[in-house]
């Protein structure tokens, strides 16, 4: 297969880009590092893009080997013909592969091999050829024997050979899965009658094609719990008809055989085994589309704007064990740690409050981080409370605590914090969290960090595969400084592995703080082409050479300072108020003679203009800044009609779920995002947005709130 041929068509790109792309991935290089230093040979295609391109590429060769596994099996048994080498050839999925395997396949016993080893399957050959002078009944005597007992034994027989055959048939299989496609319905109903979560599914039914992903999903737990029946059907008689269609000739006695043979096979073989594909092939699609959603909101997740710059103090709630406080310096070391009783049950809130108090004065704590867990409405009223009594100049805000706690138990962090409970690690990340979500947010499973849907029914590769994915394109995309990240931070950037990455701490520890990039070539493991693919995301802020604080690759020092100096500026000028002129003196000069005398890209050079004038450019910092607050509301406070700023927590099918500050998110039904019709939530919203919403709602008693975003200019 000509693969640069075939996915160029399917990505819409220029072949010879595809092709370049191929080139670069099978010679080990990383999405990342293709994505950003390989811009002139893939035509700038972006990291998503890539990815794609790399999993269609895997498939096609995956593919490619099952033809090839096929052939050779079908060759073995001497009924390889140059009719079913070019379906082989020509199939373009894994089914259509399979379907043409399907009569060659070793099959356990079925009524059908049992049937061809009493002799009868001439007699199914002489049916199936439907002549209209063939004696049916004096044919099937010649096949009585002691295992087939009369005419109607041998030609019983004969039809379990043509329904295995009609079962087996490519074309029809094809055919039929498009007509379930346009004509089946997904049904359910209650398997037992008891109230549940599935009760809007005890008497439900869509079309195939129209059934959106959430639902299956649903449907598919919804079985596996035993609360729901779910099946597909179609007009039965319709479908039959049309495998009749493709194997009925005339209306002789063999053709009435015949279609009571292929009747037999719909019902018996064929439906049941599509029934199962369709349904398959809707939880493959729904759960390809859950990842692309988990992906998108953890994507935003990690790219949060960090909060820079300021004394940080995370509050991991708790009733019986108290509430956790860390007190964290701009950089995330740790200042001070208390345990405090903030719950009035406990009759400690004086206590509390005094505690608090000392340690904001202490440290000079400007902004405070509550975890959304148990006894967090309580933490986050006591510290609006303490921020009231003090006078301000402290804002909080409440963090997701998914994946805190796993977190806090792992090796990891016992390493990390090997003087602190397992408790006080949590207040630290949850601290941390707030001053850069992407730092911290990396030494979780991206699967705990709660902005899924149905993350636990995915295939478990698969979705790992994708979070990962995205995790390594949001630090690679972001940087990292090479003499601040954290192991697990450094194991996600490009071309570095955990067992690197932990050398290349060691290395620091050992030696102190990087002073140049090119000392990673002494790290223990790093070798050329690990250097290659990481050094670019690898910053090093006040270095002594001024481009490695810059994303610009050390392959490309020679032309950036060719650059600077075709342009009359020196290194000195790189992140000065002057060289804002930079992008004027190049055009000016005109790229065609910049490329010739820089041997560089114009992609490339463009790039390195935005570094050089804006170095280790963090894009996050472009980004709206979190919604801090200082006061709470609860609930009961809600009102139908009242506008809120909030911030969206959770983007799923069916809309979106905003924090107005009330400890209980709102849902923004899709009907409800945008003022203009939208496909999926994720056309209007992501994933830490600050938005404008107004209450439609609200339901105390099932702790319900109803909102939207219609007419408020978001």
């Amino acid at each position: 297969m000509d693969y640069a041929k075939r996915l160029a068509a399917e990505l819409s790109a220029p072949e010879t880009r595809v092709a370049a792309a191929i080139a670069l991935i099978d010679e080990g290089n990383t999405i990342p590092f293709i994505a950003r230093y390989r811009k002139e040979a893939t035509g700038a295609m972006d990291d998503q893009l890539l990815r794609t391109l790399a999993d269609r590429l895997e498939y096609l060769r995956g593919l490619d080997k099952r033809k090839e596994e096929v052939r050779a099996a079908i060759e073995a048994q001497g009924a390889l013909t140059g009719e079913l080498t070019a379906k082989l050839e020509s199939a373009a999925t894994l089914a259509e592969v399979e379907d043409l395997y399907r009569p060659y396949k070793p099959k356990r016993k079925t009524r059908a091999s049992v049937a061809r080893a009493r002799g009868l399957a001439p007699l199914a050959e002489a049916l199936l050829a439907q002549d209209a002078k063939l004696d049916v009944n004096a044919a099937a005597e010649g096949y009585i024997n002691e295992e087939v007992p009369d005419a109607e034994a041998a030609l019983a027989g004969a039809r379990d050979i043509i329904a295995e055959q009609a079962s087996d048939d490519a074309a029809l299989r094809a055919e039929l899965r498009r007509f379930y496609g346009a004509f089946g319905v997904v049904k359910s109903e209650a398997a037992k009658e008891e109230d549940s979560v599935y009760a809007q599914y005890y008497d439900f039914f869509q079309p195939v094609g129209k059934i959106a992903g959430h639902r299956v999903l649903a449907l598919d737990r919804g079985e596996r719990e035993e609360f729901l029946k779910v099946s597909v059907e179609v007009d039965a008689e319709r479908a039959a008809a049309l495998c009749c269609k493709m194997f009925v000739r005339g209306r002789s006695p063999a053709a009435a055989q015949v279609e009571e043979a292929v009747r037999d096979a719909y019902a018996r073989l064929i439906h049941p085994s599509l029934e199962r594909e369709v349904r398959t092939a809707l939880t493959e699609q729904a759960a390809e589309g859950a990842i692309r959603v988990f992906g998108e909101n953890l994507r935003q997740l990690l790219l949060a704007p960090p909060i820079k710059g300021k004394v940080a103090m995370g509050l991991d709630p708790g009733y019986r064990m108290g509430c956790k406080v860390a007190v964290v310096d701009p950089t995330g070391k740790v200042l001070d740690t208390a345990v405090v009783y903030p719950v009035p049950q406990f009759k400690r809130v004086e206590q509390a409050k005094s505690t608090i108090k000392a340690l904001i004065k202490k440290h000079g704590v400007q902004i405070i981080a509550i975890g959304n867990g148990t006894a967090g409405k309580e933490t986050e009223i006591f510290a609006a409370g303490v921020i009231r009594e003090i006078g301000g100049g402290v804002q909080y805000m409440v963090v997701s605590e998914a994946g805190a706690s796993v977190y806090s138990a792992s090796e990891l962090a016992a390493k990390e914090f090997p003087q602190f409970d397992v408790n006080l690690r949590s207040a630290v990340s949850i601290a941390r969290r707030l001053q850069d979500p992407l730092a911290e947010l990396v030494k979780i499973d991206p699967k705990a960090v709660g902005v899924g849907q149905y993350q636990h029914d995915m295939p478990a590769k698969r979705l790992a595969a994708a979070l990962d994915g995205v995790v390594e394109g949001c630090v690679n995309t972001v940087g990292v400084d090479l003499n601040t990240a954290s192991a697990p931070l450094l194991a996600r950037v490009a071309g570095l592995s955990a067992a690197t990455a932990k050398n290349v701490v060691a290395w620091r520890e050992e030696n102190g703080a990087f002073s140049s990039r090119t000392q990673l070539k002494k790290v223990k493991g790093l070798g050329p082409k690990a250097f290659e693919q990481c050094a670019g995301f690898l910053r090093l802020p006040g270095a002594r050479e001024p481009l490695d604080a810059t994303a610009v690759h050390p392959e490309s020092y020679a032309a950036a300072r060719a650059l600077l100096k075709l342009c009359d500026f020196t290194e000195a000028d790189i992140g000065a108020e002057a060289i804002a002129a930079l992008p004027q003196r190049a055009k000016a000069i005109g790229f065609e003679r910049l490329c010739k005398e820089t041997g560089a890209g114009k992609e490339t050079l463009e790039d390195i203009i935005a570094e050089l004038l804006r170095p280790g450019r963090d894009m996050r910092d472009e980004l709206p800044p979190p919604l801090l607050r200082t006061d709470v509301m609860g609930m009961e406070d809600l009102k139908p009609g009242m506008e809120l700023s909030g911030t969206v927590r959770n983007v799923i099918d069916f809309g979106a779920f905003v924090d107005i500050g009330v400890h209980q998110d709102g849902l923004v039904h899709i009907s409800q995002l945008s003022d203009k019709f939208i496909r999926h939530p994720g056309e209007a919203v992501k994933v830490g947005q600050v938005v404008k919403v107004k209450v439609l709602d609200v339901d105390l008693k099932k702790k319900r709130i109803s909102l939207t975003m219609k007419g408020l200019n978001n």
